[in-house]
């Protein structure tokens, strides 16, 4: 069996950085930034919660201050605080190595692997085939207010996760085995669950590095060589598109010898194993509004059209009716009845792929629709009562089908599936330095 560097698989180990020893880390331990940004009371409890208190709260800006008259001041004030907490010790940085990470939230557990993705084998624009695939598109207009916090700052700290296709779990899962030490164990605040933290030196990841070559033989095998999709985002995918674009700025200032190893080349990130037990892809529900006057059953008519449009045929039919083989069920509800639209020869991979295609041109040649993307069946039940509107139950997407669909049919519509509620993010611990 061939064995590979980390280059080959995207993947470079870092020096990470954690707090000093003996620092609280449910205090210094704060949830990803792109959460709860309609929700100030979370963050103004959060700040009673840390205090003066070391914390990654002081190197990150929740979004909930993107494009405000804060930002400004807060950005500055993260600056500070990276350098603060190198200069007097607050952070510490471990040799070579990646941390092996455990949550449990929601009474589930995943492991998962703190470790740096190689921004070079990473490309989020339309019909890419890198190594390092973008699951949903990429919103371009969200990466320059992000791109103002990256840019310069001497630190990063990851809520990105990235996936691998690992069914026999031979990558993550035997690393439970591995020398390793404990750097922390804690609960997290604000009903995050319980976390903990082992590092593992660079020298006993060989065994790692073996597994991910035979799973990158079989991913060749699988693809074709031109079409590889080895690491496939599963959050934060406007995290590391920031990181990318920061990176490509970054290298026109850089000689080619300096691009080789300059730390802004990677970016950290915890990878997990799709397989893992512990994640669950939860379906995101679709119900879309129209103007007064207009019929929930006018949208549902509307959508099937397009499906005859976009697919081989589309139909309506009675409630509960069956998925065509081959094809897709799809069930809808309206103030006036409740029934299923049959596809029954798919131009995509998923059922969201299909129906997002049709609801897509409604809300953009419709100038009075709009759309919104629901968790859980009560609200779509609850939003499709309501006259004017019309809602779109859709499956859990098969976690299998991923990383062919992607494979297949590039980036995935907005919100294909969810990896969990808000407190189930990732929260902040680990950081790296990647330059002034």
């Amino acid at each position: 069996m061939a064995k590979y560097d980390w280059e080959t698989f995207g993947l470079h180990i870092p020096e990470i950085m954690v707090p000093r020893q003996g620092t609280d880390y449910n205090k210094w331990a704060v949830v990803a930034c792109d959460q709860y940004t309609s929700e100030q009371e979370y963050w103004d409890d959060v700040e009673k919660i840390v205090g003066d208190n070391p914390s990654a709260l002081r190197l990150m800006l929740p979004e909930i201050y993107l494009d405000t008259p804060e930002e400004e001041a807060k950005i500055k004030d993260i600056r500070q605080a990276m350098e603060d907490y190198m200069k007097n010790g607050i952070l510490r940085t471990l040799p070579p190595g990646c941390m092996l990470v455990k949550r449990t939230a929601e009474g589930r557990s995943r492991l998962g692997l703190v470790i740096a993705t190689d921004l070079e084998a990473y490309d989020f624009n339309k019909g890419s085939k890198s190594l390092t695939r973008a699951t949903e598109g990429t919103v371009v207009e969200r990466i320059p207010p992000r791109l103002r916090i990256r840019k310069g700052a001497p630190l990063e700290m990851p809520h990105i996760m990235i996936l691998i296709d690992d069914p026999d779990k031979t990558v993550i899962e035997p690393l439970v085995n591995a020398p390793q030490e404990q750097v922390y164990d804690t609960d997290l605040m604000k009903k995050g669950g319980h976390i903990t933290g082992s590092f593992i030196k660079e020298q006993d990841l060989e065994g790692m590095k073996d597994a991910l070559s035979a799973l990158y033989d079989k991913a060749v095998e699988k693809y074709g060589d031109g079409n590889v999709i080895f690491q496939a985002m599963g959050d934060g995918n406007h995290s590391l598109a920031t990181a990318k674009t920061n990176w490509e700025n970054l290298k026109k200032t850089l000689s080619p010898e300096e691009q080789k190893n300059h730390p802004a080349r990677y970016a950290l990130c915890e990878i997990e194993n799709i397989h893992d037990d512990g994640i669950v892809f939860e379906p995101i529900h679709r119900v879309i509004f129209a103007s007064k006057g207009q019929s929930g059953m006018d949208l549902v008519n509307e959508t099937v059209e397009l499906l005859k449009e976009q697919n081989g045929d589309a139909c309506l039919a009675p409630e509960g009716a069956a998925a065509p083989e081959g094809g897709f069920a799809i069930p809808y509800l309206t103030a006036d009845q409740k029934g299923t639209i049959l596809i029954k020869d798919p131009a995509n991979k998923l059922e969201v792929g299909s129906l997002q295609n049709a609801l897509d041109v409604i809300v953009k040649e419709r100038k009075d629709a709009d759309i919104d993307y629901i968790h859980g069946t009560e609200a779509v039940n609850k939003l499709s009562a309501k006259a004017g509107n019309a809602g779109f139950m859709l499956p859990a997407m098969d976690k299998s089908m991923l990383f062919p669909a992607v494979a297949a049919d590039g980036a995935l519509p907005r919100k294909t599936f969810s990896m969990g509620e808000a407190n189930e993010k990732r929260y902040y611990i680990e950081s790296r330095f990647i330059g002034k």
